[in-house]
């Protein structure tokens, strides 16, 4: 197989790996606060355990980095597969038992399962040619348009299969989803260890984080991510305690996930033609304009327009943020700092989220969406002071060589 073939197996390889895994992340947001509420000793607790996937993700960055510079990408892809099984297993276990401490254990799981997925980005970059990089981050994030479809959908159609326990078999056909995912990725074609090469030489990180560009990325890629976390996990149980169904609230999540990464493939031709700043710009916009959806009325449709501009908000923000990073490092140093900027992102996330149920519970949905207007003017403000910094020299992909 030549090395363009290698590249273009990798990049589908890894769309549909991120399509399965995006379901089960999928079917986390659309009922974790929704079991919190009915399984959790007190109420203001129903957030928590998408709290704690959020912190299992930015727990997992970390070491999943290092898995990957020792072992390569490869065997912490499966890691992370293995992770996404054993959360559907406990889920289904602790919804048996009707056991919240259980349940959230299986977030813990879920939530590295999900650290490791949001890698996929990064490899499909440096699976292709330079010119190439954001056609195919964007490429695999567009994956994520199916897990729009079959996350919403297998909660549907799963929830209520076995009456006595409500979601258990939702949890574990999420496990069997993680499973197929392994298979998929098995078939990638990367170097064993991808990382050890560049292993040599590169800037301190200390050096490479003050660089205006980076922290311009980072605050852009936080507010995006954190925001749309934010309001996400507010927005089911929010619906039901204004009364909408739980299928409503599922298919608000399904348009909603379709609208993260169906942009996805526009996304990476924007960039290149226009450049990642202004994408995010709209991006963060987008992510503004959901706030004020949500603000003029508690109708379906009003929860349904807000998801959807957040969702295309997250895709713009995020992969304009994402192809910022990839202009801040070079070939030798490229493990380190995106291992670190997905720690920075997902660390972040985790207070937002722990602070969206309690606030739910204490003042409501307006009060949550007026809070994510200041965020959104802080990475305005951050972006604006990136304006002439430098930028690294592209990192060198196998397909370039």
């Amino acid at each position: 197989m030549t090395d363009l073939s290698h590249s273009r197996n990798n990049v589908w390889r890894l769309a549909i790996a991120q399509a399965l895994a995006g379901a089960n992340s999928t079917v986390v947001f659309a009922t974790g606060a929704v079991i919190g509420h009915g399984l959790a000793p007190n109420k203001s607790l129903a957030t928590l355990p998408i709290s704690i996937f959020v912190v299992g993700m930015a727990a997992g960055t970390l070491p999943v980095s290092a898995i990957a510079e020792r072992f390569g990408r490869k065997t912490a892809f499966q890691v992370g597969t293995a992770c996404g099984i054993a959360m559907g297993v406990i889920a289904g276990l602790a919804l048996y038992l009707h056991s919240f401490a259980l349940f959230c254990l299986a977030m813990v799981f879920g939530g590295a399962y999900a650290s490791v997925v949001l890698s996929f980005r990064f490899a499909a970059a440096e699976c292709v040619a330079p010119a190439d990089r954001a056609k195919a981050l964007s490429t695999v994030l567009a994956g994520g348009v199916v897990a729009g479809v079959i996350g919403p959908q297998l909660v549907t159609y799963t929830m209520y299969l076995y009456p006595p326990a409500a979601f258990m078999l939702t949890y574990i056909f999420a496990g069997a989803v993680a499973l197929i995912a392994s298979f998929v990725l098995a078939g990638i074609q990367l170097p064993h260890t991808p990382a050890k090469a560049d292993a040599v030489g590169g800037r301190p990180l200390g050096m490479i984080v003050q660089q205006p560009r980076f922290i311009g990325a980072v605050v852009c890629g936080v507010v995006s991510y954190a925001l749309m976390n934010f309001l996400m996990t507010s927005a089911p149980l929010a619906m039901k305690l204004h009364g909408h169904s739980q299928e409503a609230s599922n298919l608000g999540l399904q348009w909603h996930v379709i609208a993260m990464y169906a942009p996805s493939f526009y996304t990476g031709k924007l960039i290149t033609r226009f450049g990642a700043k202004p994408v995010v710009v709209v991006g963060l916009a987008l992510i503004a304009m959901s706030a004020v959806a949500g603000l003029m009325d508690v109708a379906l449709m009003n929860f349904w327009v807000a998801l959807i501009l957040l969702g295309v908000g997250w895709n713009f923000g995020f992969a304009g943020a994402s192809a910022l990073v990839l202009e801040c490092h070079n070939a030798a140093e490229r493990t380190r700092v995106q291992g670190l900027n997905d720690f920075i992102v997902f660390g972040t996330m985790a207070l937002g989220s722990f602070a969206s149920g309690d606030l739910l519970d204490r003042y409501g949905w307006e009060v949550v969406c007026w809070l994510m207007f200041p965020p959104v003017l802080i990475a305005f403000a951050t972006l604006a002071m990136t304006r002439g910094s430098a930028r690294q020299p592209a990192v060198e992909s196998p397909a370039a060589k």
